[in-house]
């Protein structure tokens, strides 16, 4: 938080909390009218499709035919900083998947298999790991709790890790 330890450590003992301190933006673009017509832009912008939005560099040019004095780069800044502080406002449709490393998703499957000349249904136990899309497999006769505990030890001795049992 950016604060001395005696400051945390008087916070922690009594029943205060520190308070935010808001700090307002200075410059051309946050004390003068330009921050405001461009915010505008983006928002009418944000409804068009993606190739008919204005460019930063377009933005550029029509602030300074309407007496923008700044530069390019106070335009760029000002654009990024509202891009930041408006992505939820962006629906992408839709949500990102995190798949945490040593993290295993395990369920049973039917896989076709030849036998004795005759195609038949093989009951399997499947152990994917989505973080690295490795992918186990072990085939057992049948979907019950013990195919799927016998099928659980043979899965972690393919994959490296021990079971006791």
């Amino acid at each position: 938080m950016g604060i001395n330890w005696r400051t945390a450590k008087k916070y922690a003992d009594e029943n205060q909390l520190p308070k935010q301190k808001a700090f307002k933006k200075k410059g051309m673009m946050y004390e003068e009218k330009w921050g405001v017509i461009v915010s505008d832009w983006l928002f009418e912008d944000l409804k068009l499709r993606k190739k008919l939005r204005r460019t930063k560099k377009q933005i550029f040019e029509e602030l300074k035919e309407m007496g923008f004095q700044g530069s390019y780069r106070t335009v760029c800044y000002f654009i990024s900083e509202w891009m930041n502080t408006h992505q939820e406002e962006k629906d992408k449709g839709y949500e990102r998947l995190e798949h945490p490393p040593g993290e295993a998703q395990v369920d049973f499957g039917v896989m076709e298999a030849v036998q004795d000349g005759e195609i038949v249904d093989i009951h399997a136990l499947i152990m994917t790991f989505p973080h690295s899309n490795a992918g186990f497999a072990v085939p057992l006769p049948a979907e019950n709790q013990e195919c799927f505990l016998h099928g659980l030890n043979i899965l972690f001795k393919q994959v490296g890790g021990y079971l006791k049992g």
